[in-house]
């Protein structure tokens, strides 16, 4: 975890205080259904409650200990015994520690969850206001990064939150999965510790039994996790990778917000660099790559091995604390973004009309004109477009004219049916149906 790259309240689910307090409440949850069982004293869980719930715990003393005992939970469970006393030789019976460090991992990774979510929900805010605010602002789509068709601003930006719509239900799946409890003891078969216990844990802690684990909870669940997490920041990335191309000098139709005092180069005091959705598109391939190695972990060694733990010690909060932030920062772009609908105009004039093209070929077909034919008229006209542009940077000879004065194509169509093929708002009729699919409402 880098701090440049962190927000508070994830940093603070990973922290060292508030892994020990979630051990903690595990172990006392797991004594009260003991002692409802009578396998313990209730007045022993009331103290081990009383006593440790009112506990700061000594994160140096703990480390002290482990130095020591090389092992953890055993450094914790000694650090408790000398807060609480003697009553703390009822804690973790029957009990192994991956019961305690895989459900305490669940319990942070589905409030991990919950903040990525509510991270979704502003972005997806910000799309849907900016989309309607440009819903109607016509731009030049592009296939191959080459000018193709209308269409507009706000049919990206609605793109844009169908997708995240779609991340956002993954994660809720994926938060659902992850969200297991394991109090099952050694190798999982609860020969030591009554299957109600580890109910009681269970929904005390917000989560579900998991129906069966050896002596961790199955790995395909954090593997599973970790790859929507990933996915969520590849969609990060394509919507940063967008702005960072229409920002580019030669189209400029959107631009990052660039505030007062703001510097862009350290010896070229014109520049305004997309900096954020270049830092954007870093953070989405580290997230991205903490997937394998979470994939890599389901295939523990019969009953259990540690080769996942130093693997998920790294990726639990790095994945987390990265997306987290990428997706506030995403959202912060998308809020502030400059659009600049005289430029995307602008651009799309620039190649004299060649963005009808298509229509012109379907009206060929359909005046009676082969597929091939009409393709080959509509290409060879404009070509001579293209080569205008070429010399010029700008189109000098104009598509509408060039097939005007075409006397092929004026045998199959008049000059009125050319020129009709030349409206943009055709291309913009059912942008309501995209908006009412999208958002459910169409203004």
């Amino acid at each position: 975890m880098i701090p440049r790259y962190a927000r508070p309240d994830m940093v603070a689910i990973w922290s060292p205080e508030q892994r020990f307090r979630i051990w903690f409440e595990i172990e006392a949850h797991a004594c009260d259904a003991l002692a409802e069982l009578g396998v313990i004293p209730k007045e022993a869980a009331k103290t081990i409650w009383e006593k440790g719930g009112a506990a700061t715990f000594d994160v140096e003393r703990i480390d002290e200990i482990e130095r020591e005992t090389k092992h953890d939970v055993i450094a914790f469970l000694t650090h408790l015994s000398e807060i609480v006393g003697p009553e703390a030789r009822f804690v973790h019976q029957g009990m192994t520690s991956s019961d305690v460090l895989d459900t305490c991992l669940a319990v942070q990774l589905t409030r991990a969850a919950d903040l990525l979510i509510a991270d979704l929900d502003g972005l997806l805010a910000a799309l849907e206001r900016r989309a309607f605010e440009h819903r109607d602002t016509v731009t030049i789509g592009r296939s191959h990064a080459i000018h193709a068709e209308p269409t507009t601003f706000g049919v990206k930006l609605a793109l844009a939150h169908a997708e995240f719509q779609r991340c956002r239900e993954r994660l809720v799946a994926a938060r659902a999965e992850v969200a297991t409890c394991a109090i099952s003891g050694a190798v999982g078969t609860f020969a030591n510790i009554d299957p109600y216990v580890e109910e009681h844990v269970a929904k005390a802690m917000g989560l579900k039994p998991e129906p069966v684990s050896t002596q961790v909870i199955p790995r395909d669940r954090h593997a599973m996790f970790f790859a929507v997490l990933g996915v969520v920041a590849s969609s990060v990335e394509r919507l940063a990778t967008e702005i960072r191309h229409l920002q580019r000098t030669e189209v400029l139709e959107a631009e990052e917000y660039f505030s007062p005092g703001q510097k862009g180069s350290s010896a070229m005091p014109h520049k305004r660099n997309p900096v954020l959705t270049e830092n954007l598109t870093g953070l989405a391939r580290m997230v991205r790559s903490y997937a394998l190695p979470a994939m890599e972990n389901v295939a523990l060694w019969h009953e259990r091995d540690i080769s996942h733990s130093s693997v998920e010690r790294y990726i639990g909060p790095d994945a987390t604390i990265t997306l987290d932030f990428a997706l506030a920062r995403l959202t912060g772009v998308v809020d502030k973004l400059l659009v600049y609908p005289e430029r995307m105009a602008n651009n799309m004039n620039r190649l004299g009309g060649l963005v009808h093209s298509q229509r012109i070929l379907l009206a060929l077909t359909q005046a009676g004109v082969s597929r091939e034919d009409a393709y080959r008229l509509v290409q060879r006209n404009a070509m001579k477009v293209w080569e205008s542009y070429h010399v010029a940077g700008s189109a000098t000879v104009d598509f509408l004219e060039e097939l005007l004065k075409d006397e092929d194509v004026r045998k199959a169509l008049p000059e009125e049916e050319i020129r009709k093929r030349f409206d943009i708002g055709y291309h913009t009729k059912h942008v309501g149906t995209i908006f009412s699919r999208v958002f459910g409402r169409e203004a």
